[in-house]
């Protein structure tokens, strides 16, 4: 699983994964190549982060 998530929803993101998943989650930077084009799980702002289990 994998939310994708902006700097002003990132607190949202991680709450919301452990809630789900029942484990603390990876956060990662989105690469630059990849950071126009993927939107935020909660907003149409770009993504900064990724949020997974892996």
């Amino acid at each position: 699983m994998e939310k994708f998530s902006c700097e002003k929803h990132i607190d949202h993101a991680l709450d919301m994964f452990v809630a789900e998943q029942k484990v603390f989650p990876i956060m990662d930077k989105v690469e630059k190549g990849k950071k126009l084009s993927t939107k935020c799980s909660y907003c149409e702002q770009p993504a900064e982060y990724i949020v997974s289990s892996k």
